[in-house]
């Protein structure tokens, strides 16, 4: 089953995922002479603001992923970057401290999925351009047509996957992409192919755009993404990020409600972030959406395959680079040996493969963090070696640099979990315990 000059490839989204394979595709055709025509179907119109335009994301890309787009040609012009992070400030029960890029690079930037949160239409000046949009109108530069509906139904043709959208269009295609979120309705019709196809397993975060104003923001958080490590149940990370006149605030976590969004807002912590006097607005930009933390089931099958969230991503970060990596796998295999699911089996699960054997270390990693995150003398004594890191401008930053990589996506867990439990780590952190607790016994 390889792709031939005149074939078609029909892609359901025009999220990153989506925009990306087809970006992939096309440029990798166009390499070895092969001409093909390339579909994508997105209905949602990425200069509006709120909901309208948003695929729901807490928006940070990571510096690796910056320079990954710009080796593939794709330059992020100034206009959708609304800021970039420096630094990032950790926060726990006990105390805060700083970590800052040793290296002097862009380590993150944070963008917009959409036209901007809700309610931006009214502010001056409007925020920057949608990254989404960015990628979808590169696609379409390529050669890729945007077809501006939703897929309604998908079925067999004669062997060949087959796309139905409103006005009883039609058309049958020799391989169609998933690039769908788990949010999307839309994964319901590949249940018509059966092919076994299960999505990955999925918990939801909490997203909110808070409006404080340039001045605000930038007194408040600077240029430092503010990540919050608290002894609240049921919550693994909360994160404020700054985007220009907004503060991004992220919650992940498991059953996460309004009584639990109410006691993240009423932490100490999170209330230094804040406005003076700040209350929860009556209505914000705000968004429950799930979030991959598992594998999919047969996430491919003759002419068919899932890229992006509901395929192989990253666990609780970095969702936009998985679907990256997935494009160019798929772009690879279907360009050059085919779109059998033989081709995918040997060439494409290798890329979903590494990712979900890496977010197996990611669960242990937040399974640790989970454990000890009650004790506040290990609290204390993680921030005392990361202050100690920091403040020596000859040390190796192990433990500074993990955690820098774990909120900023741009590394394995595995390389995170190595550098997290190096010698030099572990033996500082036995070294200031001790410390601590003969300080304490020669108090009493």
């Amino acid at each position: 089953m390889e792709l031939k000059n005149g074939s078609r490839i029909g892609i359901i989204g025009g999220g990153p995922a989506g925009s990306f394979s087809a970006i992939f595709l096309l440029d990798l055709a166009r390499q070895v002479d092969l001409d093909i025509q390339v579909d994508i179907f997105e209905p949602r119109d990425f200069t509006l603001t709120g909901p309208r335009g948003c695929n729901m994301c807490g928006g940070v890309i990571s510096e690796s992923l910056v320079q990954k787009m710009a080796s593939d040609g794709i330059h992020l012009p100034d206009e959708i970057l609304i800021d970039t992070i420096e630094a990032y400030t950790l926060h726990s029960d006990i105390s805060s401290v700083r970590i800052d890029d040793d290296r002097e690079e862009m380590r993150i930037a944070c963008i917009y999925r959409g036209g901007g949160p809700t309610g931006a239409e009214t502010q001056t000046p409007l925020p920057k351009i949608s990254f989404d949009g960015y990628l979808l109108e590169l696609a379409k530069t390529k050669g890729a047509r945007h077809i501006p509906e939703r897929a309604r139904g998908l079925e067999w043709d004669e062997g060949f996957p087959c796309i139905h959208w409103p006005e009883d269009n039609q058309q049958r295609y020799d391989l169609v992409v998933g690039g769908l979120g788990l949010n999307s309705p839309g994964l319901k019709m590949f249940d018509g192919l059966d092919f076994g196809y299960l999505p990955p397993k999925s918990t939801k975060a909490f997203i909110s755009e808070l409006y404080f104003g340039d001045e605000e923001v930038e007194r408040l958080l600077g240029h430092s993404m503010h990540v919050f490590i608290l002894n609240i149940p049921r919550v693994k990370f909360i994160a404020i990020t700054p985007k220009g006149p907004y503060a991004t605030l992220i919650i992940l976590g498991d059953g996460i409600d309004q009584a639990l969004v109410k006691q993240v807002y009423g932490a100490p912590e999170i209330k230094k972030c804040l406005p003076q006097g700040w209350e929860i607005p009556v209505q914000t930009c705000t968004c429950q959406p799930k979030i991959n933390i598992g594998a999919p089931v047969n996430p491919f099958t003759n002419r068919v395959v899932m890229v992006g969230d509901c395929s192989s991503s990253r666990l609780y970060k970095d969702g936009i680079g998985a679907a990256y990596r997935l494009a160019k796998s798929l772009a690879y295999t279907a360009i050059s040996h085919g779109v059998s699911e033989e081709d995918f089996q040997r060439f494409f699960m290798p890329t979903c493969r590494s990712l979900d054997w890496d977010n197996r270390l990611g669960h242990l990693l937040f399974f640790g963090d989970a454990l000890l995150r009650p004790y506040s003398w290990i609290q204390e004594a993680i921030i005392t070696v990361i202050r100690q890191e920091q403040s020596d401008p000859d040390s190796p930053r192990h433990l500074s640099s993990a955690l820098w990589d774990t909120f900023t996506g741009s590394s394995s867990y595995r390389n995170i979990f190595r550098r997290s439990l190096h010698p030099v780590v572990l033996f500082n952190l036995v070294r200031v315990l001790l410390t601590n607790l003969a300080r304490q016994l020669l108090h009493r």
